[in-house]
């Protein structure tokens, strides 16, 4: 008897679904048929189009594409955690971001996304001890989208980082599990100090856009950040800090605040 193999739908639904968004796509709008077929239909797994994106955006006359999606390539095959967090992200963006409408959103044309995916790759990179090239990928993500991570910081999954635009998370920083942050937002140090030096983000918090989180300091888990806010002491959990600097001003309003992206608050400052 033949063997029967499980379709794919059942194996990576993401990946079905972003195929199927492709095809359509395509039928849509003729003129994008190259981008689409070269980008997605062309690969057989996420995991293979990650590689792809991530080449293709960031070669230059420094570092060809072959040589980086070589690299890419390695750090899929290695670590089956960098799909599965990807998966994650693409499925956070998809819920939180209302300008997102299709899985495949992300994978084209958010920088976001494509931003922290690269940042997987270098933070592999640094992990193996490879820390040149790591530092070459940091350069590039942060030329190309505008993203700076170190890759020494340590990020979840399921993030959704909205617009992007100067991003800027420090080497000591360690980003929690569904975690949302809208542009302009800094997990940096307060100076020259070496060793732990960055902030410690908790699943589930949500930091609105230009939030500056400065130190060794922690942000517990479900609270929320307000925008323009400088945070320079702990945040407990299930809070909403606001101000410069920021201060208390009540609990975070809901359970999962990453996930409402409800940004709204009440009080005086």
């Amino acid at each position: 008897m033949a063997e029967i193999k499980p379709k794919v739908s059942a194996v990576d639904p993401v990946w079905q679904r972003v195929r199927e968004e492709a095809f359509e796509a395509v039928r849509a709008e003729p003129l994008l048929g190259g981008l689409i077929h070269s980008s997605l239909l062309h690969h057989n797994s996420l995991e293979r189009a990650l590689a792809y994106r991530f080449s293709l955006k960031l070669a230059s006359g420094e570092m060809s594409e072959q040589i980086l999606r070589e690299i890419a390539d390695e750090a899929h095959e290695d670590d089956g955690e960098l799909g599965q967090s990807a998966r994650a992200d693409i499925m956070a963006v998809y819920e939180r971001d209302p300008a997102c409408h299709r899985f495949l959103q992300p994978l084209l044309y958010f920088k976001g996304f494509q931003a922290v995916q690269a940042y997987r790759i270098g933070h592999w990179l640094w992990g193996k001890g490879r820390k040149d090239l790591a530092y070459f990928v940091q350069m590039r993500v942060s030329e190309v989208f505008g993203v700076d991570i170190h890759p020494a910081a340590r990020v979840g999954k399921g993030i959704m980082i909205d617009h992007a635009h100067s991003i800027v998370i420090g080497e000591t920083a360690v980003v929690g599990d569904n975690v949302s942050m809208l542009h302009s937002v800094t997990l940096g140090g307060t100076g020259k100090e070496d060793g732990d030096r960055h902030p410690k983000i908790g699943n589930g918090v949500m930091i609105g856009a230009g939030a500056k989180v400065l130190g060794n300091i922690t942000v517990g888990y479900c609270s929320r950040i307000a925008a323009g806010s400088v945070v320079l002491h702990d945040v407990p959990h299930n809070t909403t800090v606001a101000g410069v600097p920021a201060k208390v001003i009540g609990d975070s309003g809901c359970s999962h605040p990453s996930i409402t992206m409800d940004q709204l608050i009440s009080g005086e400052i």
